[in-house]
């Protein structure tokens, strides 16, 4: 990476330089800030990046809340699993984009605090709740008769309940005082926020992926046993086998998508700090954002009732060619 020439920062000096992006930001005195941290009044192809990102995420998941709110039968736990999911990454894309206006329009210390804890908050809901979809899931086919039961939808919300009190708790810490604008050198690549504050952070999100991959396994397992049963009964092996596979890869790439978009993030809070050179943070928290884009596309658009309510919705029909292939409990 090429560094800023002396010449110019000895004019520009330390107290008139000014990081992109104040949450992602290490402290400006330090003397590894590289070239990527640009004057107050350039704007950072990196924050505009995570802008549009942002807004995209805002889109694809507003359709998706306002689909399930506005459907009533859209009420299975399934279905509000998926809109707390598609709410909590709504607050994470409106938070980027509120980031970037805070940064170049309204940029004081508050304004930093505000965003930090809606994004920590917003994030940490949408992971929480993959890890209440793949309980659900789980649960869908081991207690298959009586899934459907209102037993289970209050289970539901107690969980949603518990997630969002919980990742709003997250969130409200560097507002109560846990961040590192009075000590600059307790900061995590992520500022404000403090280096213990997100090496939990980390440490928490790694340990819900290992959860989430043990229940993908116990749900292929189950899976399995299931279509095995039903082949035995029903003598077609062949294409038992067939939607077996085809459930298992669709499990491999959500698992894949959700490792390859957070774990690099993950790791890089733990292993590093404020004096690592900003292009990092911005190079492993892009992809991390954009989990909130695919989240949708895996969880609700590919979803045949989704999808029936979407085409009402727009066109008042549904397409001739649309399949109406019910969904049973071990559907995965």
């Amino acid at each position: 990476m090429i560094s800023m020439p002396p010449a110019m920062n000895q004019q520009q000096g330390p107290n008139t330089s000014k990081l992109s992006l104040n949450w992602l930001s290490p402290d400006t005195s330090n003397s590894s800030v590289t070239s990527w941290d640009l004057a107050a009044e350039t704007v950072n192809p990196w924050d505009i990046a995570l802008c549009v990102v942002g807004t995209v995420i805002s889109c694809e998941n507003a359709i998706v809340v306002a689909v399930i709110f506005y459907t009533p039968t859209l009420r299975t736990p399934m279905f509000i699993l998926i809109g707390s999911l598609a709410l909590a990454d709504l607050l994470g894309g409106l938070g980027l984009i509120l980031n970037f206006i805070f940064l170049y329009l309204l940029d004081f210390e508050a304004s930093r605090l505000v965003s930090a804890a809606l994004l920590i908050a917003s994030f940490s809901a949408s992971v929480c709740n993959l890890l209440a979809i793949t309980m659900d899931r789980y649960l869908s086919l081991y207690n298959a008769l009586t899934y459907h039961t209102e037993r289970s939808t209050t289970f539901t919300y107690l969980m949603l309940l518990a997630i969002w009190v919980t990742c709003i708790s997250l969130g409200s810490l560097p507002i109560a005082g846990w961040n590192c604008l009075e000590d600059e050198a307790s900061c995590s690549v992520v500022r404000p926020i403090t280096r213990n504050n997100a090496a939990v952070l980390s440490v928490s999100f790694l340990l819900i992926f290992a959860l989430m991959l043990q229940l993908y396994l116990q749900i292929c397992k189950i899976a399995f046993r299931h279509a095995q049963q039903i082949a035995v009964q029903y003598h077609f092996m062949a294409t038992s086998n067939t939607s077996t596979r085809k459930g298992i890869s669709t499990l491999s790439v959500i698992l894949g998508t959700f490792a390859a978009c957070w774990i690099p993030f993950a790791i890089y809070c733990l292993i590093a700090d404020s004096s690592y050179p900003l292009i990092y943070t911005y190079v492993t928290v892009l992809p991390a954002t954009c989990n909130s884009v695919i989240n949708p596309i895996i969880y609700a658009y590919r979803n045949p009732d989704i999808q029936k309510s979407l085409w009402v919705a727009c066109c008042g029909c549904i397409p001739s060619n649309f399949s109406f292939r019910p969904r049973s409990s071990s559907d995965v």
